[in-house]
């Protein structure tokens, strides 16, 4: 008995060692045809899940759907402001607990791709840079900028570091099989010529000088230097191929939908179009594919880009906004990645052979030493099917299509046919009750002699607020004589010139308008009839951030904030308010006395009664409290009573809101022909977001405290909790 358990003891003792050996020695390498995990080249399919953008509570199930959904790998970006948000100091907890997040996904049994960046665009606000970046001295952003190369090294080896001591690279037994240094830079690289080559060569050196053990990839870079591997972003990377014969063909960016913007519909990607997508890229060589986004989650706090970027990222993946499965996307890329991997071995064992089957048609063929046989049928014809003799076989296939044939005989898939019925989800009521409705006035006359900065002239809004609030006041005064004729006639108007992105105009305490840019076009003019009065008038202007810009060229350079102020219709015509002396506030009043957590809010005298009475009061302050509900399902406030502000649960926020309804063309929306973002739209005519997700692990199961900070004017009374189920 006990040299039967020492026996036993020995074994298992000698299992553990080989499994953690095996662990320890995992390689990653590549050839041209796949990466090859412990020597063996694999077909991967991957999805992007941003740990950000949900909570620690909803990781598990996320990577899991992924997981049944046939992915092998979840890629991820990193987000340099949430996890340094000041120069040394490095948050790596709640949502931004990165460890915790590759560890769910290792738990799993998936890999990583870790697009460390840390320039990461992803519609994040300022694209990921910590905005105290910008001040760093002599600093240029993305170029050969000592500054910028000193900054971007240290947090690049922090993230490394950090990863390493935890055990997470591949080389020491983790999951991450994958990293990425810079993100995009094609564009940056082609204008900034040799500044931008020397910067590309140093980011690659500096990489791979980190030791990490895996492969560095570099996206939308064509010229990323040996030994990176350059990959493609897009709707459709099947003309792509790498830079060198023989690095692996990779698509790092397969668009499953697109982004939204406040006031623009909601784009949607037919799965069909997606899968033929995936498929051309397959059959061309492919052998790594990346779902941007496979769930897109939300744009908590204020984190969204842009500008004017919407709180929800959803993106029309194949997991919606709040965690739940999107069919038929969902389940038809199931079938599909099922179909991809019954044909992996004669995928990575040979290039294809092409032949012509017709005028739009081809086959590609893929054989493997051992005998293996896979085929891919394809028709390109955008609006007719096509019957086509394939090894003395007819095959039918419709329009914009591609068959897969694991074994060159039977049809396992067809791009454009979905056996996946249609998920039907609704917004529900819940049985949660908003009570105790309260108000609280944001102060706006006393803002002159309480501002803590005055200067001549208007300055540029992110020197000033350095991105703490998205609110900037400026403020200054106007005398009118008694004796001017406008008293007696016609208001004259005022004209403020702003580089962005929102203002609210206020004439002695009394709201007198609003203008907005566009996510296109930032610029704006606000031209308005001004009430003023004989004597001394003051001019209040609240101008707003609506999420820092993502992408572009030297974006760190770009203005906000107001330019130039212009009064016309005087006796002496116009005068320009432009270099009188302005007084600027940073940030909300309720912003300073912290009204959005439960301390806060209980520190200052609210205001009981009906607040429907008080729906059209710009700049106001609400709270009120709510039960959680019973059960599972996702939750979220309906917002379509309110015009434009943020909102706040138990101190956490949701995110901006905004009641911007949407224009655009929403016609009949075909699968077949090439997919761009205007292509099929949807909501016109209906706020872009109407409803902002809860999460429920931020509720209590009592008298959770809800804030809600509205500028425009809207109905409280309205606002109500509810709850998203498939129905």
């Amino acid at each position: 008995m006990e040299t039967s358990s020492v026996s036993k003891l020995l074994v298992w003792f000698f299992t553990v060692l080989l499994v953690s050996s095996k662990l320890i020695q995992c390689s990653i390498t590549y050839d041209k045809k796949a990466i090859l995990i412990n020597g063996q080249r694999r077909i991967l399919i991957s999805g992007s899940i941003h740990y950000p953008r949900s909570t620690p509570e909803m990781w598990e199930d996320l990577i899991k759907k992924a997981k049944d959904g046939g992915l092998d790998v979840i890629d991820t970006y990193v987000f340099w402001n949430g996890h340094e948000p000041s120069p040394g100091n490095y948050n790596f907890e709640g949502r931004y607990d990165l460890v915790r997040f590759i560890k769910t996904v290792q738990q799993m049994g998936l890999y990583v791709h870790l697009r460390i960046g840390p320039y990461v665009c992803a519609e994040w606000n300022f694209g990921g840079f910590p905005v105290w970046l910008k001040y760093v001295p002599g600093i240029s952003f993305r170029t050969d900028n000592e500054p910028f190369k000193r900054a971007m090294q240290g947090f690049t080896q922090k993230i490394v570091q950090v990863m390493k001591n935890e055990k997470l690279f591949a080389s020491q037994g983790g999951p991450i099989i994958l990293s990425q240094i810079e993100n995009e830079y094609g564009p940056e690289s082609k204008a900034l010529g040799a500044a931008g080559h020397a910067y590309i060569n140093w980011a690659a050196k500096m990489a791979v000088g980190l030791d990490t053990g895996v492969p560095w990839v570099m996206c939308k870079e064509d010229d990323a230097p040996d030994p990176l591997i350059n990959a493609c972003n897009g709707f459709y990377c099947d003309a792509f191929s790498p830079n060198k014969p023989y690095k692996p063909t990779l698509w790092t960016e397969a668009w499953s939908g697109w982004f939204t913007e406040f006031g623009g519909t909601i784009p949607q990607r037919p799965v069909q179009d997606l899968a033929f997508a995936v498929a051309r890229f397959i059959q061309k060589g492919g052998s790594y594919i990346n779902y941007y986004m496979y769930h897109g989650g939300t744009n908590f706090g204020r984190t969204a880009g842009g500008p004017f970027i919407t709180t929800s990222y959803d993106y029309d993946a194949p997991i919606d906004e709040y965690g739940l499965i999107r069919q038929p996307k969902y389940g038809h890329l199931k079938e599909l990645h099922r179909a991809i991997k019954l044909c992996e071995h004669a995928l990575v064992s040979s290039d294809p052979t092409v032949t012509s089957l017709g005028t739009y048609q081809q086959a590609h063929v893929f054989s493997s030493r051992r005998g293996g046989c896979a085929a891919f049928l394809s028709n390109y014809h955008m609006k007719s099917a096509a019957r086509v003799m394939f090894n003395n076989r007819h095959y039918n296939l419709p329009p914009w299509s591609i068959s897969i044939l694991p074994d060159c005989k039977n049809v396992v898939f067809n791009t454009a046919t979905v056996g996946v019925k249609t998920s039907q989800i609704q917004m529900l009521p819940t049985n949660s009750i908003m009570f105790s409705w309260e108000t609280y006035d944001e102060d706006i006359s006393p803002l002159g002699e309480s501002s803590r900065i005055t200067a001549p002239g208007l300055l540029e809004q992110m020197n000033v607020t350095r991105d703490t609030s998205d609110y900037l006041w400026y403020t200054t005064s106007v005398d009118i004589s008694p004796s001017e004729s406008f008293l007696r006639g016609q208001k004259p108007t005022l004209n403020v010139d702003s580089a962005g992105h929102a203002l609210h105009v206020f004439i002695n305490g009394q709201f007198s308008g609003s203008a907005f840019g566009t996510r296109e076009n930032r610029r704006f003019t606000f031209t308005g009839p001004v009430n003023l009065r004989a004597g001394t008038n003051r001019i209040t202007l609240v101008s707003m951030a609506v999420g820092l810009p993502n992408v572009g060229l030297h974006y760190e350079t770009w203005k906000t904030g107001i330019q130039g102020v212009l009064l016309h219709g005087l006796d002496q015509g116009t005068k320009d308010l432009t270099w009188q002396k302005w007084s600027y506030q940073v940030g909300l009043k309720g912003e300073a006395m912290n009204l959005v957590s439960p301390d806060g809010a209980s520190s200052v005298e609210w205001i009981r009664g009906t607040i429907a009475t008080r729906s059209r009061q710009s700049m106001t302050w609400y709270k009120a409290y709510f039960d959680a509900p019973r059960g599972a399902e996702p939750l979220a406030l309906d917002m379509r009573s309110m015009g434009k502000g943020q909102v706040w649960i138990n101190g956490q926020s949701l995110g901006r809101y905004w009641m911007a309804y949407a224009k655009g063309n929403c016609g009949a929306c075909s699968y077949s022909g090439t997919y761009r973002s205007p292509k099929c739209q949807s909501g016109c005519g209906e706020p872009t977001q109407r409803w902002y997700h809860v999460p429920r692990s931020w509720l209590k199961p009592r008298q959770n405290l809800l804030v809600v900070f509205e500028e425009l004017g809207g109905d409280a009374s309205k606002i109500s909790l509810v709850k998203r189920a498939i129905i």
